[in-house]
């Protein structure tokens, strides 16, 4: 199974004829074009908005947009909402009784009101041709902004896999590292300590100190762990799925075991400064891998 990008687009332009059947005679061959199209951007919740022309509102890990937009492919002539006009003027004149107020009805101002000119040939068959239409239209519509997710998501499964390739090679350049960073640290601290507490300080007594010290400040874990978050990122990636929350979950554990790692190599001179920059390459790999994770599902 693949993983998903929550990013995706599709577009189908559809002629319906209209499913009137009391038409005057020059109105038998009109049709009625429409666009429907589909968009999704990531999110971090489900959210689906739909954008279609009044009254068809029946109609029914990402923001999902679905426009509805409808055009007729022959002149049409205009009508207006009868019953909304009358409404309007009949509570304008009582008002004026009401209050004994002067003045007419706006005309321009009545047809401006939402849902007051429309056409005069959409009928009940017309609506009904419209939503077979759409309801024919959106599977296929939604299987073509899957498959372009899908086309999405095969590059963005490449993109981490590199940067998991290059977060591997840093960790196994830390790991290399590890040998000789600790016995440079240990030398260290054995010199400070024995400058610090003179001859006479119990030499053995001390060395054990020194070596407590030194294992507490061991990498071995940190690398370890971080090797088995990237086989378990691999593993999710090949699994595929719904898998964005889990990925971004291991990132922050991967960044959490660099961040140890640094903590525990830093101020040790010589290769420790290679160590220091493994660390931080780690750091942006992980960095870049989170802005990635943000679009998949």
């Amino acid at each position: 199974m693949p993983i998903y990008s929550m990013t995706g687009y599709a577009r189908v332009l559809v002629r319906v004829q209209d499913g009137g059947q009391n038409r005057e005679q020059n109105r038998e061959n009109e049709q009625m074009s429409y666009t429907l199209s589909v968009k999704s951007v990531n999110h971090r919740f489900l959210d689906i908005q739909m954008r279609i022309p009044n009254g068809l509102d029946a109609l029914i890990r990402g923001h999902v947009d679905l426009s509805l937009s409808i055009d007729r492919a022959s002149q049409q002539k205009a009508g207006y909402n009868r019953e909304l006009v009358a409404g309007f003027i009949a509570a304008f004149n009582s008002a004026r009784e009401d209050f004994s107020l002067q003045g007419a009805p706006d005309l321009n101002a009545v047809l401006r009101l939402p849902g007051a000119m429309q056409s005069d040939n959409r009928g009940e068959d017309d609506l009904t041709a419209l939503s077979d239409s759409v309801r024919q239209q959106i599977g296929p519509l939604l299987e073509e902004l899957k498959i372009m997710r899908a086309r999405e998501g095969e590059s963005l499964a490449a993109i981490l896999n590199a940067t998991l390739d290059r977060l591997t090679e840093a960790t196994n350049g830390v790991a290399e590292l590890r040998p000789e960073i600790e016995q440079r640290f240990q030398d260290r601290l054995t010199q400070r300590l024995l400058a610090a507490t003179g001859p006479e300080f119990n030499r053995q007594r001390l060395l054990e100190e020194v070596a407590v010290i030194v294992e507490r400040s061991d990498v071995a874990e940190e690398l370890a762990r971080m090797h088995t978050h990237i086989g378990h990122f691999r593993g999710l990636l090949a699994a595929g799925g719904e898998v964005g929350k889990k990925l971004d979950f291991l990132l922050q554990e991967m960044n959490r075991e660099a961040n140890t790692m640094l903590s525990k190599t830093g101020g040790v001179g010589g290769k420790g400064t290679r160590m220091t920059e493994l660390g931080l390459a780690m750091k942006a790999e992980i960095e870049k891998a989170r802005e990635q994770i943000q679009n998949v599902e």
